[in-house]
């Protein structure tokens, strides 16, 4: 447990600074490709690419393409896992407050110097939702498919961790 809450924090994102940038300046286009999705969540993987697509764009220094090629540096993810714990139980033992972590392998490469400049194989990013109606089994799917808002707050999380990450060099 101790492990995914440092894993968690170190993905955080959080910085004091600004919004900076470390990248070199002839980095002006960003590939965005959609990212790869290893669970059983329908359509996760279109919901984190274009929340991060999203906060490149708001930092208003890029321009951000779903393309590989023809760009000056390439963001590519995939969603390794997802997990959804109980996290709190009501007097009947049922789940009322959930844990959400997902795992991601994060690479953003320099096309022009063919340099890593970002990566994180197992970065993991954890928030708990509390939910209206309860439910048995800690599915993903079924949790998602019941509480589109907490994958909507966690796409969004972690969205403005990576672009914080990699641009702030944090």
């Amino acid at each position: 447990m101790l492990g995914v809450v440092v894993l968690a924090l170190t993905g955080c994102g959080y910085s004091l600074a600004g919004r900076g940038s470390f990248l070199p300046s002839y980095i002006t286009v960003i590939g965005v490709p959609t990212f790869s999705n290893q669970t059983a969540v329908f359509d996760v993987e279109q919901l984190l690419t274009q929340r991060v697509r999203a906060e490149f764009i708001g930092r208003g220094k890029y321009r951000v393409v779903p393309d590989e090629t023809g760009v000056d540096a390439l963001l590519t993810g995939t969603i390794t896992s997802i997990t959804v714990t109980p996290a709190a139980l009501n007097e009947q033992g049922q789940a009322t407050r959930y844990a959400v972590a997902f795992a991601l392998d994060i690479r953003f490469k320099d096309l022009k110097e063919d340099r890593v400049l970002w990566e994180n194989p197992s970065l993991v990013f954890r928030e708990e939702y509390e939910i209206t109606t309860v439910t048995t089994a800690p599915d993903p799917a079924a949790f998602f498919g019941q509480a589109s808002n907490a994958l909507e707050r966690i796409a969004n999380d972690c969205a403005k961790s990576v672009v914080s990450s990699i641009l702030e060099a944090f």
